[in-house]
């Protein structure tokens, strides 16, 4: 059953979430989706969507589950969650005979980039890049959907190794911290790879966790006391995250293929609502210092682009730090040093370069992140026809933050559909 736009309004109420059950049926076309996750870094709430990813493990044709933490493989923070899905595997598959068996899971789960990757946004090949090549090559007409809860760099590895898969790919990338995070990944397939299928989403993810109805059994606590804690071994260590807060920022990329039009990314679904990217969203500052007068767009990649002072040599290095926190490494190109970062908060930021070179070490500036005008967001990208980001109509923003009503007008609908989900884990179907 396909799920025509402009009803999706009116299937707000308790007849929409039973035709949208329908939607999800054995006979709605099945998506192939494979999840690079960054889980085991310094945010639990990649656990806390795996577990949700698993709950719904008969709805997709999962055909990946990759590690991607460039400080060291966390493949067995992914396993250990399989572990949990085996013991409550036996409820599960009384629902449907489409849950993927537990050793199904493990054998492709991947690791992807382990390290930190340079300049370049690509290096070596990794088990989770080959795996993502091999899937796209297969033959099967479907898109392959890649689910990007960390950096973006196996995408990006995939695309430097094998540039004949980009038509079979539709990404999805939870952006905003982890696209500063990947930003040399990020950049090198938004200049090499501009005809990409890519949902970038900043901020509309936030509105999983913030805003929409928070009321008794919906609040993001009570929610995890009442349908996630003791329902099953994944809903017990659910519970145990983040102090027993609902949080899930990487679900709405698995939502937007559960319940929506994922052809489509500008139509209305629990994954959010999103418009063609525009132009001009990197900014080059080419001196120091500057200043909080400075402008850069936020979420944008901005690059502070020097010309190489003279004495400074191959063997010199120097980084500069953002806020006391991220860093980004000069790179040497001949005549310029580069330092390439993107932020994600609307603020004045400050930074230092560190350097063992004393013409630079010390040097320090300010610049100010803005919003994009609204007039620059509805001219569509002449150079990214397939690229898609958060809605900027203020309308969508909750609070400061873009495209999240998007997604959480549906919130109760999409978390009385995860309680459903928990209660597979907890009991068979009688």
């Amino acid at each position: 059953m396909r799920i025509f736009p402009k009803l999706l309004p009116w299937l707000l109420g308790g007849l929409g979430l039973a035709l949208l059950s329908i939607a999800a049926s054995a006979d709605a076309p099945r998506f192939r989706a494979i999840v690079s996750t960054d889980i085991g870094g310094s945010d639990p709430d990649d656990h806390q969507s795996m577990v949700h990813v698993l709950a719904y493990a008969d709805s997709l044709d999962l055909e990946g589950l990759i590690s991607t933490q460039p400080r060291g493989t966390k493949k067995d923070e992914i396993l250990k969650e399989i572990d949990l899905y085996e013991h409550d595997f036996p409820n599960l598959k009384t629902y449907s005979d489409r849950y993927p068996t537990p050793d199904a899971l493990r054998a492709i789960t991947k690791s992807g980039v382990a390290t930190h990757i340079g300049a370049s946004g690509f290096g070596p090949a990794t088990e989770g890049s080959d795996w993502i090549i091999q899937c796209a090559r297969r033959d099967d007409p479907r898109p392959l959907h890649i689910l990007v809860w960390g950096g973006i760099y196996d995408v990006a590895q995939a695309l430097h190794d094998a540039p004949d898969i980009l038509p079979k790919l539709r990404v999805y990338f939870i952006g905003g911290p982890n696209k500063q995070g990947s930003v040399n990944a990020y950049n090198y397939i938004e200049r090499n790879f501009p005809k990409l299928w890519i949902i970038e989403d900043n901020d509309t993810y936030r509105g999983w966790f913030v805003g929409g109805n928070q009321t008794g059994e919906w609040d993001d606590t009570r929610f995890v006391t009442t349908h996630v804690a003791g329902h099953g071994a994944l809903g017990d260590f659910f519970a145990t995250l983040l102090k027993g807060k609902l949080k899930m920022g990487d679900t709405p990329s698995v939502a937007w293929l559960l319940h929506g039009v994922p052809e489509d990314p500008t139509q209305p679904g629990w994954g959010g609502k999103f418009v063609r990217t525009w132009d001009g969203r990197k900014t080059i500052f080419d001196h120091l210092p500057t200043s909080e007068t400075e402008q850069a767009e936020v979420f944008g990649v901005i690059e502070i682009a020097l010309p190489v002072p003279v004495g400074y040599s191959a063997a010199n290095t120097a980084t500069l730090v953002l806020d006391t926190r991220a860093t980004a490494t000069g790179v040497d190109e001949g005549e310029v040093l580069r330092f390439r970062f993107a932020t994600r908060d609307p603020k004045v930021f400050s930074y230092v370069i560190q350097s063992d070179f004393a013409g630079l070490n010390g040097r320090s500036g300010k610049f100010r992140t803005v919003p994009p005008p609204l007039e620059r967001t509805r001219k569509p990208s002449a150079v990214h026809p397939n690229w898609w980001s958060d809605d900027p109509d203020p309308a969508m923003a909750e609070g400061t933050h873009p495209g999240a009503k998007s997604v959480n007008q549906w919130r109760v609908d999409f978390l009385r559909d995860f309680a459903a989900r928990m209660e597979r884990c907890k009991s068979p179907k009688s």
